[in-house]
């Protein structure tokens, strides 16, 4: 695990930018660092060493005569197998690092080689013969991938640089980037709590979609982005129930055993979920890894030490406190990049944190609600089953496009999900403010953004013959899993130079599970049922049956403090809140939570944790 940065274009001192961009993310890469300049190009990098760890390995990483040159984050599982293959074609290799397969695969296959890649990773390769760059982020978006064009912003003359890296924070070090705020970022951001554009909050820097490469012509400066690969959950019908749950306990087991495979110390994180239980029951690590919350029924951390010790290993435990979590924000919203405002990236912090201490590489159980149907929102409730029982589907499509113009009001949620088509409700796992709240609460500058269903229109309409729950699913693999899930993984881990490896976020894995059947995904036994079965083959029925919790966070009951409620009052109140919100509205949405008039948390977390990144990035630097 990694980080990269490089840029195009004739700048004054490139490598003491150069340099100081890779300053910037040391964290992904404590243990070396390189650099490959030409007069087309600036390559940086920095490296946190998991396999090959002598400097035989160590990038930028070019071929023999200089023509090709790869700058890469991540892990290729299945590099061994291309490297045999690439061997028999003639190329050479002179080092046992997963790098070496993107040199020589770009020279054998050039963009195909991304049809051939099983792992993590972004990467781009410098062509020198051709004067263009290649680019691509793995098909989960497990790893990120931000670029920039310098286009004279802010009066600046356009220089045509091209800015390129794993973090944003690298472009702040470079003469032609201008800082600025996204003003289209922030509407969304208060409905689904991640940035969900495809230009980030910083204006003009943009993400590389999960499974997409690009070329840049160095010349004209032409940019060129193409997805591909696409999921498809098409339901293969051939099977039976106990044929898919063995097929699974298969697939996990052996892409576990891809995912282990490094030259360090491999751990695992452990909540006591399904999830994570699986991953650790499978690895049989030497120590795993878990934090609660030292407040009231807050703390399950007592799940994961009972199941380390019916399975053998070691678990770590750490508590975290009302003081950590607040202590930890400015620091968790600047490696973010971005603001966000899932509550669990503070637990993953210190989890991370923990974790560090004795390992380099640890595997996790994220992916399997989105591969495998894991969702409370993917099921109907007790009273939608009665209702779609009762009511034709022909009669519902008509209430529900009805309830698509009614106000918000009590019952029209309901009429719209018993209408199946969560186009006209489904925005993924997180809504906060509802897009007539966020207006409330905005100043007209930043109230032009698109709301979530503007955002999630393009994606629905790539599948409109997949079933409710494909859909859905589909949405969530598209937006919520690499904009939040995945985004704040990589981006915790790395603050604390930690490699985070997700084994059901694996090719073969889904190759698996999106022919699984729906009936199969989800049924009257409830959820996840395929892993749910694979995963009680190696954990106790309490484990492999547990709903899913996710990180349980206390945040409610602190805000009705007195000192947390004057640490959030401080940032409510600041002079340069002002430009971005009604912050009468803001207080009183604190206000009326620490009377106990209302459950606010979200509203208050989100748009606190927006103010946080915002000092932090443009007042405090």
């Amino acid at each position: 695990m990694c980080g990269f940065v490089g840029f195009t274009g004739q700048i004054d001192n490139r490598q003491q930018v150069l340099d100081a961009m890779m300053d910037r993310i040391v964290h992904r890469g404590p243990d070396m660092g390189g650099a490959h300049l030409t007069d087309e190009v600036a390559l940086g990098f920095r490296r946190l060493s998991i396999l090959d760890l002598t400097e035989a390995g160590a990038q930028p990483m070019g071929n023999e005569d200089g023509s090709v040159f790869v700058v890469f984050n991540g892990e290729i599982y299945n590099f061994m197998e291309l490297r045999s293959e690439l061997e028999q074609a003639g190329y050479t290799f002179h080092c046992n690092a997963d790098t070496e397969v993107l040199v020589h695969g770009y020279e054998a296959w050039g963009e195909r080689l991304v049809d051939r890649l099983r792992g993590m990773y972004a990467f781009v390769v410098y062509d020198a013969r051709n004067h263009r760059l290649f680019g691509a982020r793995d098909i989960f978006g497990i790893k990120p991938f931000y670029y920039y064009r310098a286009d004279g912003r802010d009066g600046r003359p356009a220089t045509g640089d091209f800015l390129f890296g794993s973090e944003i924070k690298s472009f702040l070090e470079h003469p032609s980037f201008v800082k600025a705020v996204n003003h289209q970022a922030l509407r969304p951001y208060l409905t689904m709590q991640f940035p969900a554009t495809d230009e980030t909050f910083f204006a003009g820097v943009y993400k590389l979609p999960p499974a997409h490469c690009f070329t840049y012509d160095i010349a004209t400066g032409a940019l060129n982005i193409r997805r591909y690969w696409e999921c498809d959950f098409s339901d293969d019908n051939s099977k039976t129930f106990d044929q898919y749950v063995d097929e699974c306990d298969r697939v996990v087991h052996e892409s576990v055993d891809a995912h282990r495979i490094a030259d360090v110390k491999v751990g695992s994180f452990l909540s006591g979920g399904v999830d994570s239980s699986y991953i650790a029951a499978c690895l049989m690590p030497d120590e795993t890894f878990s934090v609660g919350f030292d407040y009231k029924d807050f703390n399950e951390t007592n799940y994961a030490a009972e199941l380390s010790e019916k399975l053998g290993v070691e678990n770590i435990r750490k508590m975290i406190t009302a003081d950590d979590f607040f202590n930890a924000l400015p620091d968790i919203q600047y490696h973010m990049d971005e603001p966000q405002s899932n509550l669990s990236s503070v637990p993953l912090w210190y989890l991370a944190k923990l974790a560090a201490e004795h390992v380099t590489v640890v595997l996790s159980g994220e992916g399997a609600d989105e591969l495998f149907a894991g969702y409370s929102w993917y099921e109907d409730t007790r009273e939608m089953k009665t209702f779609k029982r009762w009511v034709p589907r022909p009669v519902r499509r008509v209430l529900g496009r009805i309830a698509e113009h009614m106000p918000f009001i009590k019952g029209r949620n309901f009429l719209l999900k018993c209408a199946e088509r969560p186009e006209t409700w489904y925005v993924g796992q997180a809504s906060v403010f509802r897009p007539d709240e966020a207006d409330a609460v905005l100043k007209p500058a930043y109230d032009k953004g698109p709301d979530a269903f503007e955002l999630c229109a393009p994606v629905y309409a790539r599948v409109p013959g997949f079933c409710e729950l494909s859909k859905k699913q589909y949405l969530d693999m598209n937006m919520w899993l690499p904009g939040d899930i995945l985004l704040k993984a990589d981006k915790m881990c790395m603050a604390h130079s930690l490699e985070l490896r997700v084994p059901f976020l694996d090719k073969k894995v889904m190759e698996f599970a999106e022919h699984v059947p729906a009936r199969f995904r989800i049924n009257e036994n409830g959820n996840k049922q395929v892993l749910r079965h694979a995963a009680n083959r190696c954990l106790p029925d309490e484990w492999a049956t547990r709903p899913k919790k996710g990180f349980p966070v206390p945040l409610k009951f602190w805000l009705r403090e007195q000192k947390y409620y004057d640490y959030v009052k401080e940032y409510f109140t600041a002079p340069w809140a002002e430009e971005f919100f009604d912050t009468k509205q803001l207080m009183q949405m604190l206000n009326d939570h620490f009377a106990g008039k209302a459950l606010n948390q979200r509203k208050i977390y989100t748009s606190l944790t927006f103010l946080v990144w915002y000092k932090r990035y443009f007042i405090d630097e």
